[in-house]
């Protein structure tokens, strides 16, 4: 590795699985220390000793994104031991429980798709933002999906909640633009080996798709000091 992110301070979540797990992984060994949250405490020491021996740095946030307060508090601790936040990526996603026609998704499902894709992110930027700004070169990276325009039948719980969340993190970007050195961005990484993309296709060959480590450069080139991408939407499939 290029070591593209010595020293540089990194918040990832959804990081127990897919491509939040490779993400994690890359960053670490590219230089950065990596606060690795998600909700599975097993699957974060497991990833823990995958950086660790590999002479990378992490630290462990068992978090439920939908405890929105305690984003607050993750931050806070974080100021605390850092004083900054260089890097924020928004990874964790949420189907809805399952692909189905609007008027069959069940209200408890919605809502927690909604939690996740959206508020959750709302409430990273509203909690990291002033940490992000504290850093010389502040990044921001949001995972959306192709989904969020296609109109596909029963995707339109998750089709909707990436759309907010493109339009959430767009409009923060045209709002910093001109009063900060952060750079925010959304990747569409495209069809890849997920446990989501599993649910949603069950009869697929996993082996033909991308895997979670193909795209993860593509978040590395996102979150360097070079990086002068702002306000835009990375499609890699």
């Amino acid at each position: 590795m290029s070591h593209r992110l010595q020293g540089r301070v990194a918040l990832v979540t959804g990081a127990s699985r897919g491509i939040g797990r490779a993400v994690a992984k890359r960053f670490a060994a590219e230089g950065a220390e990596v606060i690795c949250v998600a909700r599975t405490q097993g699957a974060l020491e497991e990833l823990d000793d995958e950086i660790a021996n590999a002479g990378g740095k992490a630290v462990l946030c068992p978090l439920n994104l939908r405890e929105f307060d305690k984003i607050d508090q993750v931050a806070a601790a974080l100021y605390q031991r850092f004083g900054r936040l260089d890097i924020l990526v928004g990874n964790a996603g949420d189907i809805g429980g399952g692909l189905a026609p609007i008027g069959h998704v069940d209200q408890r499902h919605f809502q927690e798709a909604f939690d996740v894709n959206v508020t959750a992110n709302y409430r990273l930027i509203r909690a990291f933002a002033p940490l992000l700004k504290v850093s010389e070169h502040g990044r921001a990276v949001f995972v959306t999906s192709g989904a969020a325009h296609a109109n596909l039948p029963y995707w339109g719980v998750y089709a909707a909640g990436k759309a907010a969340l493109e339009s959430i993190v767009l409009t923060w970007a045209a709002e910093i633009a001109n009063i900060s050195s952060t750079r925010v961005n959304l990747i569409d990484p495209g069809a890849v080996a997920t446990r989501m993309r599993t649910i949603a296709f069950p009869g697929e060959d996993a082996a033909s798709l991308a895997q979670p480590d193909d795209v993860a450069g593509s978040f590395v080139d996102l979150a360097e000091t070079a990086c002068q991408h702002h306000g835009q939407i990375i499609r890699l499939g």
